[in-house]
């Protein structure tokens, strides 16, 4: 094995407050090179770690059988922060365990934040991360919500980068899936009384992926689900607390014990407008006009969704963000899905008050075309006019 050096740079004074377009951009996406990282703040103390030989590029798994399981890398991030807001330099170091206090706040109080995106292999084999900008800046609202600091957007963006490079050889193979990056910010410190903890702890850990469903690429069938809610007016679900997760738990294990794949919610003041289903956002297509929830802070606002919304636009549909209620749901030509993990998933069906509904799926379909668009950005193989791709070598 050969050892290495992994740091990261500070930024010239003259970068400081600049904005983040001043980063280099070639053919479409952003060229995140040994240069422009030289000029990002320095996120991270230098660490060490093991480089394979060149025979050695991947790791040994089953590249064709590659589900949607945790599959540990080598390494993942870390940084953390006192109470002051000032984040420590961070570093890459080992996947493994952690330590915490019983009394830390993430445990006690749930103060804790999860965000999700990915890295693709190109075939020159370097790599792509997918607006990990907006990852950022939707970790920094939804940390104020939670009553704690955040990294700067370049110092996670720095991070989510070094990551991805020291587990490179996780990323699986063109067209074969992609390397999930779940960064991580909680509460880490040790507290008793009900307040902020007073210290908190940004990771990074990473798994490769593929597809989400156990349906695969197939049509996904829904439960509207009328008695349990997900999120309510004046709560978290605009944000990516963890605390919004393990409450849907019970109607979506339910939901799959009867054979479907996912549960959709509905608002949880009168029961009649379509909210979002367990970990994405749901579109819905009649005619031209494509709709899907307005995010009104009980839904939360996703990366994913927010592409689908400037590719179809540009396609020429009419995008609606609004209410839907369930009325409309059922008289749909098409529905589906959205989300870092799921990408873009078309519904084949939705059962409501044990009356089921069926939509159109296919090659042929707007669902298929925004999917082809939208995967054809991410691994490459479209020209990124929306600069939404960073490339990292």
């Amino acid at each position: 094995m050969v050892s290495r050096s992994l740091a990261c740079r500070r930024v010239v004074p003259s970068l400081r407050n600049s904005s983040w377009s001043s980063l280099p951009k070639f053919g479409g996406c952003w060229r995140y090179t040994s240069q422009a990282a030289s000029s990002l703040l320095q996120a991270c103390e230098p660490s060490v770690y093991s480089t394979r030989k060149e025979e050695d590029e991947y790791a040994d798994v089953d590249w064709d059988n590659l589900g949607f399981g945790l599959m540990p890398t080598d390494y993942m991030y870390q940084m953390k922060c006192a109470q002051n807001g000032t984040f420590e330099r961070g570093q890459v170091r080992p996947y493994g365990n952690i330590e915490l206090s019983p009394s830390a706040g993430v445990l006690n109080y749930g103060q804790g934040l999860f965000e999700g995106l990915k890295a693709y292999r190109k075939e020159n084999g370097s790599l792509l991360l997918f607006r990990p900008v907006q990852n950022a800046i939707r970790m920094k609202v939804g940390a104020d919500r939670m009553c704690m600091p955040a990294p700067s957007v370049e110092q996670f963006v720095d991070a989510v980068r070094e990551t991805a490079l020291a587990n490179k050889r996780w990323v699986p193979p063109p067209g074969k899936g992609s390397l999930y990056i779940r960064p991580l910010l909680m509460g880490s410190g040790p507290i008793l009384g009900l307040a902020p903890a007073p210290e908190f702890t940004f990771l990074i850990y990473a798994s490769p992926v593929s597809t989400y469903f156990k349906e695969g690429t197939a049509p996904l069938s829904l439960y509207i689900e009328n008695e349990f809610d997900r999120a309510s007016r004046g709560g978290t679900g605009g944000i990516k607390t963890i605390t919004n997760y393990a409450p849907v738990l019970k109607a979506l294990s339910r939901a799959k014990s009867r054979g479907f794949s996912d549960v959709l919610y509905l608002d949880s003041v009168d029961k009649k407008n379509l909210e979002e289903a367990s970990s994405c956002n749901i579109f819905v297509l009649k005619g031209n006009v494509l709709a899907t929830p307005a995010t009104k802070g009980t839904i939360l606002s996703g990366i994913t969704r927010k592409s689908i919304i400037e590719i179809s636009r540009d396609l020429g549909y009419q995008v609606e963000e609004r209410a839907i209620p369930v009325e409309e749901l059922m008289e749909a030509e098409e529905v589906f899905c959205t989300g870092t993990a799921v990408v873009v998933a078309s519904v084949g069906s939705v059962t409501y008050k044990d009356k089921r509904i069926e939509f159109g799926t296919g090659a042929q379909t707007a669902c298929r075309r925004l999917y082809d668009i939208l995967v054809g950005i991410q691994m490459g193989h479209i020209k990124d006019k929306y600069g939404w791709v960073m490339e990292i070598n």
